[in-house]
């Protein structure tokens, strides 16, 4: 058996008194939920929603505003860092992408807009696909929205936090960038977006993330695990 990955070793040290089995089932998961994602393959682009695969199986959709490292996300999540691309010139997602992690599962990048520099025709384009996209999507189990914590809650989110729940859409929160802020500005943050999303009656959860440091990928992990059904 493969060793266990550094990760894994250090969430363990916050349980000294877990047994051997159970050591065993957590590191399995572990191991399995890893290989799962990096097995993520570029499936297609969408340009409007006749496009999209049948509607089957699960898909867990990332989303956010340009610039807030969404690209970077998607590649740590899935230890690959060609996978999305990461474009120096934000917001050139401009097509629903979508990643297979096996016949039934799959990830979704949709586009953000909001500091991209496109026509205004373009971005009507994108909050059309977006919306039919969010509204009609069956086999949509749960959008990930990206924020930069150093500037969440922008007009964009507001947008998609609003969409998601009159759609009664499970959204989870990440607050990407964790490290550009010092600790008690990332707690401050935290808390200043837990207040602001209490008046949404969809499920609604986020966590502090870090694209560059790792920090927060287990989290995020587990979660896509519980949406897919892993």
């Amino acid at each position: 058996m493969a060793a266990p990955s550094h990760s894994f070793v250090t969430n363990l040290l916050f349980y000294p008194t877990i047994d051997p089995l159970s050591i065993a089932i957590l590191h399995k998961r572990h191991t399995v939920s890893r290989h799962l994602y990096q097995k993520a393959t570029f499936l297609l682009s969408v340009a409007n929603s006749r496009q999209l695969p049948s509607d089957q199986g699960i898909e867990v959709a990332f989303i956010g505003r340009s610039n807030t490292g969404k690209s970077s996300v998607l590649n740590r999540v899935t230890h690959n860092k060609q996978l999305a691309r990461v474009s120096k010139t934000p917001g050139r997602t401009q097509y629903i992408n979508l990643f297979a992690l096996d016949a039934e599962r799959r990830l979704a990048d949709l586009p953000g807009y909001g500091y991209a520099k496109v026509p205004p025709e373009m971005k009507k384009k994108w909050q059309a696909l977006l919306e039919t996209y969010l509204s009609t999507r069956n086999c949509l189990k749960g959008v990930i929205l990206v924020m930069d914590i150093r500037h969440p809650l922008k007009a964009f989110d507001q947008l998609m936090l609003d969409w998601c729940s009159q759609y009664h859409r499970p959204i989870h929160i990440l607050l990407n960038k964790s490290d550009k802020l010092s600790r008690s500005a990332i707690k401050q943050t935290k808390v200043q977006v837990e207040r602001a999303i209490k008046i949404y009656a969809n499920p609604i959860s986020l966590q502090v993330f870090s694209a560059l440091t790792t920090d927060g990928t287990k989290e995020l992990q587990d979660l896509l695990n519980k949406w897919f059904c892993y």
